[in-house]
């Protein structure tokens, strides 16, 4: 009895220390949330600024974007190459240069620049820190330990919101002045306090043991091995890393080709995956909100604390796919999430089929305002507690080993093109009419309905070794 009470105690200490790294990697994912909706704030006064129009406000918002989908293509490369803890540091460097810049930008042009160089760090990171978690994560908690990225975008998110919030109230307008700098300047300088934190943090975290056994470094990844799983189970473990790797090794390495338009199939299902999580408008609610609803009616104190709260909504549906991503399965929570979508952004669409136009901006008027702010919530219900945090969880292990940074890193620069897409076109559609541009988001939410149910395969309880998808989206396991 006392034997297995010690093993229980051993497998909490272990599972503790993982937690501990997974939590330290996702803060990139922080740093993802922050840079996505500090903008949210300052975007009307840049525009002021620099006398933008829609279009070009558009472009400044979505600029970092096009670093990030950069950032993700090669981070998986660069990763395989030097390791995953040292581009993580780097990640944090670029941040920390764009958040600088950024504040003391003279020019619209200035500003892009920082823009895309806090994009290459962000997209790195985004595409490093679950490869990260799931490659030290037991398979029995992976999922959990990989939803921390999206935990960690979400708290970005809500930082980012409050401290634009802050800043606003505080100066009177995220035009006006603080301590001789605008209000806006002080939200993207803010970003320095995490980028440091992630630096930091990146430089004490143990490196990856599947990295350290591709590399031939057996005796570093044996001390790696022996912090995150019990020592009576540490041989087998690498042995079970090694088999692979051999395996992998008589195969085309790392070879993400195939017959489906020059990509393997399983490359594809990732790579729809991560557009489709991007076509549901999700990143409007969050770099836009606080500019929508002062246009139907709300005033810009309150416009702020609508934006926070639903950042805080995003934080606290999030620990659903937490506790529930391990138990119930990848599959069954993202067909409920699109179910949810779609029913909430044609709320949406409806209400926004009711606005009238004032002083020519569009109005809800009566209780449509009230309508569309709930379901506007809803949404990011039923996006933060499945879509949000799983696709970052089946994108860090559907893929088998040898190709899984690359095929990684490709479907996360899909992701960050597909924000880039819906970021950029937003200001335009919603110029245009705002009930077709919710309802082009909830067509995209029915899409990935279907797709999910046709396409997505279950990945809960195989650890990586186990993860040999085949083009039909079946596990090698179970043909």
């Amino acid at each position: 009895m006392s034997n297995t009470s010690t093993q229980h105690g051993e497998d909490r200490a272990f599972k503790g220390k993982v937690t501990l790294f997974a939590i330290a990697a996702a803060v990139g994912g922080f740093l993802f949330g922050f840079d996505s909706s500090v903008i949210n704030g300052a975007v009307d006064a840049i525009k002021g600024e620099f006398g933008l129009s829609e279009a070009a406000s558009g472009f400044a918002v979505a600029s970092a974007l096009i670093g990030c989908a950069f950032g993700a293509y090669f981070a998986g490369r660069l990763a395989d190459r030097w390791g995953r803890t040292r581009v993580m540091f780097w990640a944090a460097v670029l941040f920390f240069v764009s958040s600088i810049g950024s504040a003391f930008a003279f020019a619209t042009w200035d500003l892009v620049i920082w823009r895309l160089v806090g994009g290459l760090g962000i997209g790195t990171a985004s595409v490093i820190a679950p490869a990260y978690i799931s490659e030290v994560s037991p398979k029995a908690i992976r999922g959990r330990l990989a939803s921390f990225q999206q935990l960690a975008i979400t708290l970005g998110i809500f930082a980012a919101l409050l401290s634009d919030q802050i800043f606003a109230v505080t100066a009177g307008g995220a035009s006006e002045q603080v301590l001789g700098l605008a209000a806006w300047r002080w939200m993207f300088l803010v970003g320095v306090v995490p980028s440091v934190v992630y630096g930091v943090l990146a430089i004490t975290l143990p490196e990856s043991p599947r990295f350290l056994l591709s590399k031939g470094r057996t005796d570093d990844a044996r001390d790696v091995m022996g912090k995150i799983v019990p020592r009576d189970t540490v041989n087998t473990s690498l042995e079970e890393i090694q088999d692979g790797i051999k395996k992998e090794a008589n195969e085309k390495k790392g070879s993400i080709r195939g017959d489906r338009f020059g990509l393997q199939p399983i490359v594809w299902v990732g790579i729809i995956l991560a557009v489709l999580q991007q076509f549901v408008g999700i990143n409007v609610i969050f770099y836009y909100s606080t500019t929508l609803w002062q246009a139907v009616g709300f005033k810009e104190s309150d416009s702020f604390l609508i934006s926070t709260i639903t950042s805080v909504v995003n934080v606290a549906v999030t620990f659903i796919a937490i506790f529930t991503v391990d138990k119930l399965g990848r599959k069954p929570l993202l067909i409920a999430g699109s179910s949810g979508m779609f029913v909430s952004l044609t709320m949406v669409a409806i209400a926004f089929s009711q606005a009238t136009i004032v002083d020519g901006a569009p109005s809800l008027p009566g209780s449509w305002g009230i309508i569309a702010l709930i379901f506007a919530n809803l949404f990011v219900v039923s996006f933060g507690a499945t879509w949000g945090p799983l696709m970052w969880v089946l994108l860090g292990e559907m893929f088998p080993n040898r190709i899984r940074a690359t095929a990684l890193g490709i479907g996360s620069a899909a992701n960050w093109i597909a924000n880039f897409v819906v970021t950029i076109t937003f200001p335009v559609l919603s110029g245009f009419n705002l009930t077709v541009t919710y309802g082009i988001y909830a067509l995209f939410a029915l899409v990935s309905l279907f797709f999910v149910i046709a396409k997505i395969p279950e990945t809960k309880g195989r650890s990586l070794e186990e993860m040999g998808i085949t083009a039909d989206g079946e596990t090698a396991s179970t043909k």
